[in-house]
C-alpha cells in the first residue's frame, strides 16, 4: 500500500474535509480547529488501497476529495460491493468503540485524498462533545437500514428490479431533473445489485427498450417514466 503524506489536502483550517463531515460540521470554528490538531491527511492514486480486509482498524477514515469503493471478497475470491464513499463520508467508526480489524477493502476509484483521526483521539473528542456522539449514531443508523434494505431486495427482487430500484435511488425524492448520472462502472453496478455486467448491459437495453428510461450517454440516463420503473 503506497501512502504518502500530504498536508495539502486538508490543510490547517476546519475549513478543509472536517466541515464536510455532518458528525463534525455543526461545531464551532474553534471546536473544528481543534478537531483538524488531531488530523492526518494522505493521498492515494487511483486502485491504491487504503485498507484491507484483516489489518487492524484504529482510525476514522474521512474521504476529502474522490472516492472510495468499500468492498469485501467471498471466500471464492468474488467481489461485493458494499458502498462507495464521497467526501465528507467516512468509514472506520466502528473501531472507534472497539478493537477490531477490518473486514471490507477501501480502495480509491480516482485520486483521493483523505483525514484520519486516531481512535485514542476521537475518543477523547467524543466526551469533551458529546454531540459528536449522537451524531455517529445517526449515521451507524442510516447505514443498518442501508444495509437491512440491500439485503432484503437481493432476496425478494429480480435483477431488473434490483437495477431499477438503483436508479429510481439516484434520482432521489427533491430531484428536479430526471438525469441521473452513474457513479458506478457496470463491474461496480453489477458487483452492488448482485449480477453480471453483461446482464446490466441487457437489462438497461430492455428498460429503453419499454421506453421507461433513455440512455444519453455511457454514465448519463434519462428516466422517462419512474411510476412505471419502480412497479415492475
Amino acid at each position: 500500500m503506497d501512502q504518502r503524506k500530504d498536508k495539502h489536502n486538508c490543510g490547517i483550517s476546519h475549513k478543509g474535509c472536517i466541515s464536510l463531515v455532518p458528525i463534525f460540521n455543526h461545531l464551532d470554528a474553534e471546536q473544528m480547529d481543534e478537531i483538524m490538531e488531531t488530523v492526518q491527511s494522505w493521498s492515494f492514486k487511483k486502485g491504491e488501497l487504503v485498507y484491507r480486509a484483516g489489518e487492524k482498524s484504529d482510525v476514522l477514515t474521512i474521504v476529502n476529495k474522490g472516492s472510495l469503493r468499500i468492498y469485501r471478497l467471498s471466500e471464492s475470491g468474488k467481489e461485493q460491493l458494499v458502498r462507495v464513499l464521497k467526501p465528507g463520508e467516512f468509514t472506520g467508526e466502528l473501531a472507534l468503540f472497539n478493537e477490531t480489524v477490518h473486514e471490507n477493502y477501501a480502495e480509491a476509484m480516482e485520486p483521493t485524498s483523505v483525514c484520519q483521526i486516531t481512535r485514542a483521539d476521537l475518543q477523547a473528542l467524543l466526551v469533551k462533545y458529546p454531540s459528536i456522539s449522537l451524531k455517529i449514531l445517526q449515521e451507524l443508523s442510516t447505514r443498518v437500514d442501508q444495509s437491512e434494505t440491500q439485503a432484503a431486495r437481493f432476496t425478494t427482487e429480480s435483477t431488473e428490479q434490483r437495477l431499477a430500484l438503483y436508479l429510481s435511488d439516484l434520482l432521489g425524492p427533491d430531484s428536479e431533473s430526471s438525469i441521473v448520472t452513474l457513479p458506478l462502472t457496470k463491474k461496480d453496478l453489477a458487483s452492488y445489485i448482485g449480477t453480471t455486467p453483461e446482464t446490466v448491459s441487457r437489462k438497461l437495453k430492455e428498460l429503453e427498450e419499454a421506453n421507461l428510461i433513455e440512455r444519453i450517454s455511457s454514465s448519463k440516463i434519462k428516466i422517462l417514466d419512474e411510476d412505471k420503473l419502480l412497479f415492475l
